[in-house]
């Protein structure tokens, strides 16, 4: 077994000590906290005390530990591409937290920065490997619903939220804060280059001055659509998944996957249009062999993002999120941004 992969945490925070350092437990023969850098006293003790790492108030000390090997980028939105850039700069490794940046230039510094710089830098899209997300992908893949026309996705709440994520110049609001995961989601079921935009932003209930409701509808160069929505202004919120195709639909609903399509081994009949007089009623006699199915999601094969960010470093298998992916993610929000009108 190598040894594990020496982290240095730069952020504390909700991300930092809220999601990542939960996620790696359990996981310390895959990684281990050797340092962390936070503004905030309190959180470098927290830090401390729970993982005996050293900690550090300024980020260029963290940078500047030679037992660090992997920086783990948890901080302000506003801060990612100058502290990816600083960690780049010093031979380290790179990982995340979305997005990786705040604007397409950004984004391009970093990749370039990277190709100059000893380490690797990863992009923290976790929800690619979301239950609910895989189980949608094999559903599709299988066949079972046709060929796919359209897919709706949907993330909605209703919060009069007011911290640092409303505020436009720390990196705020849905596009930047949700945006990535489902543009991310949007981009792989759309299954092809994008070739047409549209998107709407807005300001419902949150009170600083980003947006807290993102429509984006992306056409494909295969014709086939894929429209998103990220509101914390819904009270009432939507499937967040729902998948059409020539031969059936799906839905997500909190875990539970429904699904209503035409039974494959029963072929259809051959149907002509006619253009005479119809009857008096309306409708088809037709009757078609519909199956339903009913089921908590459940995908045939589960991913964890940490697992495949040490098989890739220690092992050198490819990271399932291409940096190029990445990249055409934050050009979509770029794109969503000077589609809309929205200004703060």
């Amino acid at each position: 077994m190598t040894e594990p992969i020496r982290i240095g945490l730069a952020g504390a925070g909700r991300a930092g000590w809220g999601m990542h350092c939960k996620e790696l437990e359990g996981k310390e023969r895959l990684f281990r906290i050797v340092a962390a850098c936070d503004l905030i006293a309190s959180r470098r003790k927290a830090m401390a005390e729970r993982y005996g790492c050293k900690t550090y108030e300024r980020l260029e000390d963290l940078m500047a530990d030679p037992d660090v090997e992997l920086v783990d980028v948890a901080t302000r939105s506003s801060d990612h591409c100058v502290h990816g850039l600083l960690a780049l700069a010093g031979g380290k490794h790179v990982f995340m937290e979305k997005p990786l940046a705040c604007t397409y230039e950004e984004a391009l510094r970093l990749l370039e920065a990277e190709r100059q710089s000893r380490g690797r830098l990863f992009v923290r899209h976790n929800r690619r490997f979301d239950p609910d997300f895989l189980h949608v992908r094999e559903v599709m893949e299988s066949g079972i619903l046709g060929e796919i026309y359209a897919v709706r996705l949907c993330r909605h709440g209703y919060q009069r939220r007011d911290d640092w994520q409303t505020i436009l110049a720390y990196g705020g609001g849905q596009l930047l804060n949700w945006g990535p995961h489902i543009i991310d989601h949007g981009l792989r079921l759309l299954e092809s280059p994008v070739a047409e935009l549209w998107s709407d932003l807005k300001r419902v209930a949150a009170v600083g001055d980003a947006e807290d409701h993102v429509k984006i509808i992306m056409k494909g160069e295969n014709n086939r659509l894929v429209d998103l929505e990220i509101s914390g202004g819904v009270a009432e919120p939507s499937p967040q998944y729902a998948v059409y195709g020539a031969r059936g639909t799906l839905t997500v609903t909190d875990g539970q996957m429904s699904l209503r399509y035409l039974d494959p081994a029963v072929p259809l009949a051959e149907k002509r249009a006619d253009p005479g007089t119809p009857g008096e009623t309306f409708g088809s006699a037709e009757s078609l062999s519909w199956l339903t199915e009913t089921m908590p999601v459940a995908p045939a094969r589960e991913m964890n993002i940490w697992e495949e960010l040490y098989r890739s470093i220690r092992l050198g298998e490819t990271f399932p999120i291409a940096l190029e992916e990445a990249l055409e993610v934050m050009r979509i929000i770029s794109e969503a941004k000077k589609a809309s009108v929205f200004t703060g």
